[in-house]
């Protein structure tokens, strides 16, 4: 089979850089999306039952390029260790902090660019963004295939994929023929963690760098972020100081009675 994993290189957001006015992007590291880590690891062990190839995608999305580049290539050693077998990196100035739509599109023109596919598997959503969009509706509309979204379980059998889609209030059991874009939930499975020699190994497979220019794509992201502010919480500094425990007690539950915090006692 041909396999095709999509991940995102997001923002570690447990190391977001934030400061009062703004969230600074540029220093903040990046890492391969925790969705995407189970969605490289379905791939290979689908790989591992039905043989064939695996090959990772991934479009670049934060700056600055000269830095980021070398960053970016050595998150991919990590999913080229887990058992993919080669790595495509796309690299363009327009695609920094660009919209779905252009990311979709750089994506779908990798694919159709690499040829023959059977399966394309992505997380549900990435961590930083969470939008559930390129990885799935937008890049299947690109290439005209079916998409299936949530799945917590896949099996393939020979032309066809059968899936469990983990909906709010029900789990719904779903067939599709190949080729197919189906987005995984992490209860799908728990990625591995590969040993030093598959390590190793990673380090002689390829990561093939790629430009929109390449990809024959000239249109600009008709969205720009021109800031991110984080949300802040202020306190209200207020403080009770006088009274005994008791009386302290009575005036912070009128308090917290007036901001609609509690509800009085009837």
């Amino acid at each position: 089979m041909e396999i095709l994993a999509l991940v995102k290189l997001a923002l570690d957001t447990g190391q977001l850089r934030v400061s009062e006015t703004k969230v600074d992007i540029d220093s903040t590291p990046l890492k391969i999306s925790d969705i995407d880590r189970n969605a490289v690891e379905e791939a290979v062990r689908i790989k591992e039952k039905a043989g064939g190839r695996v090959r990772v995608i991934t479009a670049l999305k934060y700056g600055p390029l000269t830095r980021r580049q070398q960053e970016a290539e050595s998150l991919l050693r990590e999913v080229l260790a887990m058992g993919a077998d080669e790595a495509y990196l796309i690299v363009d100035n327009a695609l920094i902090n660009s919209d779905q739509l252009l990311t979709a599109k750089a994506i779908a023109a990798t694919i159709r660019k690499l040829g023959n596919y059977d399966l394309i598997i992505a997380g549900e959503a990435t961590i930083d963004g969470y939008t559930s969009q390129v990885g799935g509706p937008r890049v299947a509309a690109e290439l005209g295939i079916p998409v299936i979204t949530f799945v917590r379980e896949l099996r393939v059998e020979g032309n066809k994929v059968t899936a469990k889609r983990d909906l709010e209030d029900a789990i719904q059991t779903v067939e599709a023929q190949l080729p197919v874009l189906v987005t995984v939930t992490r209860e799908i499975n728990v990625p591995r963690i590969p040993p030093l020699l598959q390590i190793r190994a990673a380090m002689k497979k390829p990561i093939n760098r790629l430009g929109l220019a390449d990809l024959g794509i000239s249109m600009k992201s008709p969205v720009e972020v021109t800031n991110i502010v984080p949300i802040q919480v202020k306190r209200k500094g207020v403080i009770i100081k006088d009274g005994t425990v008791d009386e302290k007690v009575d005036k912070l539950i009128q308090a917290l009675i007036q901001e609609g915090i509690i509800t009085p006692p009837r």
